[in-house]
Parts: C-alpha cells; sequence; structure tokens
C-alpha cells in the first residue's frame, strides 16, 4: 500500500516536538530558554576579554551506547557526551560557553531520550555551559528501531595571550602532572566490550561510568597562569595527546609507577592477554589530563590544587626529542 503520511513512513512529527518542549520544560539553569528557536544563544560579557577567540569541538561517545543499550541506562551517555568536547576546549584554555546536542535514531523511545537529555543537562551544569539548541533526527530508514546515535558540539571563549599550549615556553625539564580519570572514559570500548564478558555485569557497569568533566577543576588551575600545555587524554593515551601540545624538539617521558591504574584497566589486559604498549596507546590507563607545568612552579600548582581539594600528581617530565 502506498505510504500517505509522514506517520506511516515511520517519522513522527508530534513525537520529535513532544520531546523539544520536554527539554524546554527542564528546571536547570543550563537549559536555554530559546530551545526549539530556529537558533540558540547566549549573551557574552565581552568586558572579561581583551582579545577574545572563539574555539569549536565537536565529538560522539563511540561504542559504549552499545553498553548503554545493553545495560538499559541512558544518562551517562549523555554526560560523556558533554565531556568529550568540553574537555577538549577547557585545555585549551576556552571556558566552555554554549553545547548543542544531535540524536539520531531509527524511532524515538521517549523514556530513552528523556534519560540521554537529562545527561546532557546534568553534563552542562557541571562543565558550567548553556545547552543552546540541537537536533533529533528520526531516520528509520537509516536505523534501526532501537539504534541511536550522539554527537556533541561546544563552543568556547578564551583570550588570545591565555590560549594553550604555549610551546614556545615548552622546554627540556618542565615537569608533566596528571589528573586521574574516572575510568575508561569513552574511548577503547570497541576493545574493551570484546574482553569483558557480558556476563561479567560488574564490569560491564563499570565500562559504563561517565567520562569526568575537568572544567571547573581547569578553570582554577589555568587561572594561576602557570600551566603551559594541557591535554585530554583520550584515543592515543598519554604520549599521543600530549605529543600534540609540544614543540617538535621535545617529547614527554612518563613515570608510570606515579600512580595506580584502576582495576578495569588491569581486567581488560589480563582478559585479552593485551600487550602494554596497546593498552598504553588505546586507553588513558587512570589520567584523564596531562598537563606541563615548569620545574620552578610544580610546588605552587600542587600546594594550589591541595588547597582547592584537586586530586593532581607529578607523572612525568619533558625531555629532549
Amino acid at each position: 500500500m502506498p505510504v500517505k503520511s509522514y506517520e506511516e513512513a515511520g517519522v513522527s512529527i508530534d513525537k520529535g516536538d513532544k520531546f523539544a518542549s520536554f527539554i524546554g520544560s527542564l528546571k536547570s539553569k543550563a537549559v536555554s530558554r530559546s530551545i526549539g528557536g530556529f537558533a540558540g544563544g547566549i549573551a557574552i560579557d565581552t568586558k572579561k576579554y581583551k582579545n577574545p577567540i572563539m574555539l569549536s569541538t565537536t565529538d560522539g561517545v563511540g561504542t559504549k551506547l552499545m553498553i548503554a543499550q545493553e545495560l538499559g541506562i541512558y544518562d551517562t551517555v549523555g554526560i560523556d557526551l558533554v565531556a568529550m568536547s568540553v574537555n577538549d576546549l577547557i585545555v585549551c584554555g576556552a571556558a566552555p560557553q554554549t553545547f548543542l546536542d544531535y540524536i539520531a535514531c531509527g524511532k524515538i523511545h521517549e523514556e530513552v531520550l528523556h534519560q540521554l537529555i537529562k545527561g546532557v543537562v546534568e553534563g552542562c551544569e557541571q562543565a558550567e555551559c548553556t545547552l543552546a539548541g540541537g537536533e533529533t533526527a528520526e531516520m528509520p530508514d537509516v536505523y534501526g528501531s532501537d539504534d541511536f546515535d550522539l554527537a556533541g558540539f561546544a563552543v568556547g571563549i578564551v583570550d588570545r595571550d591565555k590560549m594553550l599550549p604555549r610551546k614556545k615556553n615548552i622546554k627540556k625539564g618542565d615537569i608533566i602532572l596528571g589528573l586521574p580519570s574516572a575510568g575508561i572514559h569513552s574511548n577503547g570500548l570497541s576493545l574493551a566490550r570484546k574482553v569483558i564478558d557480558k556476563k561479567d555485569k560488574a564490569g560491564r557497569r563499570e565500562l559504563l561510568k561517565p567520562t569526568k568533566i575537568y572544567v571547573k577543576e581547569l578553570k582554577k588551575l589555568i587561572a594561576k597562569d602557570n600551566i603551559e600545555a594541557a591535554a585530554h587524554i583520550t584515543g592515543g593515551g598519554l604520549t599521543g595527546n600530549l605529543i600534540r601540545t609540544l614543540p617538535k624538539t621535545v617529547k614527554p617521558v612518563f613515570d608510570t609507577t606515579a600512580w595506580e591504574v584502576p582495576e578495569i584497566f588491569k581486567k581488560i589486559q589480563k582478559n585479552g592477554g593485551i600487550d602494554p604498549v596497546e593498552m598504553e596507546r588505546v586507553f588513558n590507563m587512570g589520567i584523564g589530563i596531562a598537563m606541563v607545568v615548569k620545574k620552578n612552579n610544580v610546588d605552587d600548582v600542587l600546594s594550589f590544587a591541595k588547597r582547592s581539594k584537586i586530586a593532581i600528581r607529578v607523572i612525568g617530565e619533558i625531555v629532549n626529542g
């Protein structure tokens, strides 16, 4: 029979509108009151900046979605979605301002979307930014009825002279500091899912722990003006990410005895018989943010972090490349 309506074709305008209204009804300062309009935005206090630069990031959460579907828990991947983009902004010195989400699915399941967006709002609250808008695309010819995908987009602002990294300042003898991760975060799940057995419910739940959002901690540390570079440790591991912030004349060397590797990584390595080098190339191994600091500034940074109750430790140094 010929299809005579969008609804019969598998797309519900009413459900999409209802979801947009649900987002707008959420009682959070992180949700823009302009949700549902053609564009969303916020006012910028230009007095705070001398020479502002706008930075943008985008990311997703990869196959972590499959763990969420398996366990029927969806709010945590909403937090992940925000974390992956805002953490990339803050390591450049940019304070996140707005976030946009894109949800693609085969069929709108209201409870699933409600959980997802509540997680996104929680992530925006943690990142001190505004959910300014988004898009929900119901595409039954592209996705299965229970399938979905996520993408996030964040915008931040930083004064040009406060941007990181400051590559010209980084030299041999500089010290690397690390902030601990909350677990696997949102990278390496395609491997981890295959070595953590589905019968290991505790292990599978551990994979779903949300990515830590470092915005508040890094705002405080960066404001002290003695961080030369910072890296969000995602796919590529510690070396692969920190090296992106360094001049070609130097390289990082890590003291892997300086922190306790979380049990989830030990389990992944043991279950899969994975080479240690591969583990370090794929996973964060317990460090979510790595920063480069001048040796004579280390004590000040550590003392400030302690007073501010920020967990931090020395994890390596910069050597000639």
